[in-house]
C-alpha cells in the first residue's frame, strides 16, 4: 500500500491460509477458492501477481512516488517511528504489529520500524523495493492525501513453515482522498511478515481483493462514497 497508497520461492503457510480463508495471490474474494489453491508455493503467488499488474501500471505508480517524494515538503524531515525493546520471539512481533495497527500505522505513517530489518523487502500488487526508511517516507507522503481514513485489523496470527517465522494479517482500508471528487478508496487485504533468525521482519508482502488496475481506477471514481459511511 505504501507507495500512491516480498514474495519469495518459500512454501506458502498451510495452516495459516485454512484460518484466513483465502490464498495470497491477488484475487476477487467473491471467487470460489479451490482445495488446491491452497498447495500454491510463494513463487507461483508472486508470478501471478507479476502477470497480474501490467507492467506500464507498476512504471507509473513508482515514477509518481518519486516525484511526490521529491516535491513534498516532508522529505527532508526526519520520520517519526515508535521505539521498542528488541523482539525475542514471534509472539513479541505479534504484539508489537498489533499495536501498529491499534494505532493505524497506515493512515498515521507511525510505527515501529525497529521491528524490521534496514533492508526488508516490501511489496503490494502495484511496487515493489526494499529499505525500511523508504518505506516510512512513502508511509509519510500518503497521510497529507487521507481523509476520515481508517485501517481496521481482522485478524492476526503467526506460524512456521521450512524453519521459517511468520505473522499474517487481514485488514480493511477505508479512505476518502483529499482531491475534488473525493474518491473513496475500499481495499480488504492481508499482509505476510516474513522474519529472520532474530526476529526481525524481511519481507512485508501484501495482496489485495482488487487487482493493481481496479484499485487505480478507484482514484478516479466520480461515485462520491464517505469512507465512514
Amino acid at each position: 500500500m505504501a507507495k500512491i497508497w516480498c514474495f519469495s520461492g518459500t512454501p506458502p503457510l498451510q495452516s495459516l491460509h485454512n484460518q484466513f480463508g483465502r490464498s495470497h495471490a491477488v484475487q476477487r474474494c467473491s471467487k470460489a477458492k479451490k482445495p488446491n489453491m491452497r498447495k500454491k508455493t510463494y513463487a507461483s503467488l508472486n508470478r501471478e501477481n507479476e502477470s497480474e499488474t501490467p507492467q506500464i501500471l507498476k512504471i507509473a505508480v513508482t515514477g509518481v512516488t518519486e516525484l511526490l517524494r521529491l516535491f513534498s515538503p516532508s522529505s527532508n524531515q526526519t520520520t517519526t517511528s515508535l521505539d521498542e525493546f528488541p523482539p525475542s520471539t514471534v509472539d513479541d512481533v505479534l504484539r508489537i504489529i498489533k499495536s501498529d495497527y491499534d494505532n493505524a500505522y497506515f493512515v498515521t505513517g507511525n510505527f515501529t520500524s525497529s521491528i524490521y530489518a534496514d533492508n526488508c523487502i516490501f511489496e503490494d500488487p502495484t511496487i515493489k523495493f526494499r529499505g525500511r526508511e523508504l518505506y516510512a517516507r512513502n508511509l509519510k507522503l500518503l497521510v497529507p492525501f487521507f481523509d476520515s481514513a481508517s485501517i481496521i485489523l481482522q485478524k492476526i496470527d503467526k506460524d512456521i513453515d521450512s524453519d521459517t517465522n511468520f505473522v499474517l494479517a487481514s485488514w480493511k482500508l477505508r479512505t476518502n482522498l483529499k482531491l475534488p471528487w473525493r474518491p473513496l478508496i475500499s481495499i480488504d487485504g492481508s499482509t505476510i511478515y516474513e522474519l529472520n533468525e532474530d526476529y526481525k521482519i524481511v519481507r512485508h508482502v501484501e495482496s489485495w481483493n482488487v487487482s493493481a488496475v481496479e484499485a487505480v481506477l478507484q482514484i478516479f471514481s466520480l461515485k462520491f462514497e464517505n469512507s465512514d459511511g
